[in-house]
């Protein structure tokens, strides 16, 4: 399975930012999908994941309320939708995909793509 994320960018505080990713190489359903974020000296964060169906999305508490996770299924591709950006949020930011349960833990993810830069100036 390949993964690749896009969408990153410099954006002030309060702007949105809507990043993608795009996977393939293997039937899009059968995966748990989630997005990720590193910050610069810290570990990688959760974000937010969404079943093959896209009827449980759960995201971390410090981007609920601001932050959406989508799929298109049809497009083999997930989205995360970033609105309310502070400048806490700089980081890069990673989509995952895994097979069997969701999970909030990064190292359960074999799968991931490149990582997009977002940058949110105050």
């Amino acid at each position: 399975v390949q993964l690749q994320a896009s969408g990153g960018g410099l954006v002030q505080a309060g702007g949105s930012l809507r990043l993608s990713c795009v996977v393939s190489g293997g039937t899009f359903n059968d995966y748990i999908t989630g997005w990720f974020r590193q910050a610069p000296g810290k570990p990688r964060e959760f974000v937010a994941a969404i079943t093959w169906d896209g009827d449980v999305t759960s995201s971390a508490d410090s981007v609920k309320g601001r932050f959406t996770m989508s799929k298109d299924n049809a497009k083999n591709t997930l989205y995360l939708q970033m609105n309310s950006l502070i400048p806490e949020d700089t980081a890069v930011y990673y989509c995952a995909a895994k097979l069997g349960r969701y999970s909030r833990t990064w190292t359960a993810y074999p799968y991931w793509g490149q990582g997009t830069q977002v940058t949110v100036s105050s």
